[in-house]
């Protein structure tokens, strides 16, 4: 059975379409017909065979001299991987496993491919577009889709980045890259659902793992951290189904964990305020929604909070002044 490999969880965030003039505005500017070019060569398809007989394929991003980045889920229990380059498969000899954080790189010898030029992850700010490169479905050409990013969550010496820009299934291992076309973020997952949001492992691990061993393909794998239970989850993670399904005391509960955790965290006070908020904490969250700006001045849910708040304050002053004229 083909499979398809783009990683799915039960994992829902909203966010925001509510424009705040105060905010920075970041103009988009589609790339140039030339940088799409260039980009699309370094993303090259996977086709997978398993110990099982079954078939699957993803995406992967030129990262060196004869070494390519994908999911480690594309690659899991593969007894043979081919990397396409101009329709010539390229079989890949050994592997450099990241299971926790879901990137292996992959040794492809005699690859002719440009190789992509690093990023930085960390260096990403909300509101900024990105642009993905992958092979979704059983496409043979490149896929590109455009966004900005929408999230950015503290994890292992990096950020875990979360964008608008779609991906379909077998888009996973492709790359995310900036506006300059550096590569800053590799495809991984995404939750269920029609309002889908969209995950990318960021390049500081994969800079990381470059440095590692290689190892024979088909070793025993582990799971990443996504899949991990839900109280073993990142906190971006067990955030979203109370947040999601308005059970606010469980939000106010995982939230102070996070909070009291990564302090430093914009995205851990927003959604502590966001529980305060709800149970009518409006003092504490209006305090929250500000320490939330603090740390991430274009955090626009947080924006359209506040503007709530105000508005609810301003509608109070009126009552109270109106009841004022009348007891006069």
């Amino acid at each position: 059975m083909m499979k398809h490999y783009l990683r799915v969880f039960n994992l829902v965030i909203l966010s925001s379409t509510f424009f705040i003039g105060c905010l920075t505005n970041h103009v988009w500017a589609m790339p140039a017909d030339e940088m799409v070019r260039e980009l699309n060569a370094q993303v090259l398809r996977v086709q997978v065979k398993h110990n099982n007989g079954s078939h699957g394929f993803g995406s992967a991003v030129v990262i060196a001299k004869d070494q390519v980045v994908t999911n480690c889920h594309v690659v899991t229990d593969a007894r043979d991987v081919e990397v396409m380059v101009n329709g010539v498969a390229h079989v890949a000899t050994a592997i450099k496993p990241d299971w926790h954080h879901d990137l292996c790189v992959l040794t492809v010898e005699h690859l002719d491919a440009p190789i992509a030029k690093m990023g930085a992850s960390e260096n990403l700010k909300y509101e900024t577009a990105v642009f993905t490169v992958g092979y979704p479905d059983k496409a043979t050409e490149p896929v590109n889709t455009f966004g900005v990013v929408k999230g950015m969550f503290p994890m292992d010496d990096s950020v875990v980045i979360r964008a608008t820009s779609p991906f379909r299934l077998g888009a996973s291992g492709g790359g995310v890259f900036d506006e300059s076309g550096t590569l800053v973020g590799i495809i991984t997952l995404k939750s269920r659902g029609n309002q889908a949001q969209y995950f990318y492992m960021p390049v500081e691990w994969v800079q990381a793992l470059m440095n590692r061993p290689a190892q024979v393909l088909g070793m025993k794998s582990e799971k990443p951290f996504w899949a991990a239970s839900e109280e073993k989850r990142p906190y971006f993670m067990q955030v979203v189904q109370p947040f999601v399904s308005k059970d606010w005391k469980s939000l106010l509960t995982v939230s102070k964990a996070w909070v009291a955790t990564e302090p430093d965290a914009a995205e851990s006070w927003f959604y502590l305020a966001a529980a305060e908020y709800e149970t009518k904490a409006y003092d504490k969250a209006e305090d929250h929604f500000k320490k939330a700006l603090s740390l991430n001045s274009e955090h626009r849910q947080a924006i359209e909070y506040l503007n709530k708040i105000a508005e609810k304050t301003a509608r109070a002053n009126v009552a109270l002044n109106q009841l004022a004229l009348l007891t006069d």
